[in-house]
């Protein structure tokens, strides 16, 4: 995985990212994703301004560092991790190009929450799970900070099974303060844990029980690119 500066960043006074974002709501941070863009009420009484307001991602990556309880379990089960199109796995680490997106932060200090919300989306990327004959792909994978929620394409043997099912839940109480690294926004420590439909999903298509809702993936890392 990349190592990150951990210097803090004063947002406010960089000049790196864009704040003044118009307001239309901001319900998109709460529900399944059906745009790139999160519309910020940034006028609202209700809603302060954030300190960073990216209205489009470039690129970057989001990778996860997959926990040794979760690797155990699969091979306990004999499933076999790998990757579909662009995204890459060393190790214990896997990765997911950034695709298209937008992200805002609010000052994890204070009182509104989420303060992380947006959209983050890796087309054409997924993991794989097998065993004997049978594939199941998660691809083209959609993070919503907003909702804590990452949705994607379910496949089984390239068949597709779910259009962008929620997969996975995002745990953000361990996430810290965003950094910056070159052009890149990093934002570090949201734990990854197997959704109820992806663990119904799963234990279906492989004839088991043994996966669990809420098991431990990962440790995540978003790092995105804010500015060309």
């Amino acid at each position: 995985m990349r190592k990150f500066s951990k210097a803090t960043v004063g947002f406010a006074t960089a000049g790196l990212l864009v704040a003044g974002v118009t307001g239309l709501g901001v319900s998109t941070a709460y529900a399944a994703p059906s745009s790139s863009n999160v519309h910020l009420a940034a006028s609202s009484s209700t809603v302060p301004a954030p300190l960073a307001a990216v209205p489009e991602v470039f690129g970057g990556d989001t990778s996860v560092a997959l926990d040794s309880n979760f690797l155990a379990a699969l091979k306990s089960l004999k499933l076999t991790p790998g990757t579909s199109g662009n995204a890459k796995l060393s190790g214990t680490d896997i990765s997911f190009p950034i695709t298209g997106g937008s992200l805002a932060y609010w000052n994890p200090k204070g009182d509104y929450r989420p303060y992380v919300q947006g959209i983050l989306q890796h087309t054409g990327s997924g993991l794989t799970l097998k065993a004997g004959s049978t594939t199941v792909t998660l691809e083209d994978l959609t993070v919503n900070p907003g909702n804590s929620k990452l949705y994607g394409d379910v496949l089984v043997n390239g068949k597709v099974a779910a259009e962008q099912a929620y997969i996975f839940s995002l745990h953000g109480g361990t996430l810290k303060p965003l950094t910056m690294d070159g052009k890149n926004g990093v934002l570090t420590g949201t734990t990854v844990h197997v959704s109820g439909t992806a663990a119904k999903l799963l234990n279906s298509t492989f004839k088991t029980d043994a996966v669990k809702a809420d098991l431990l993936v990962g440790v995540a890392t978003i790092s995105a690119q804010i500015t060309k």
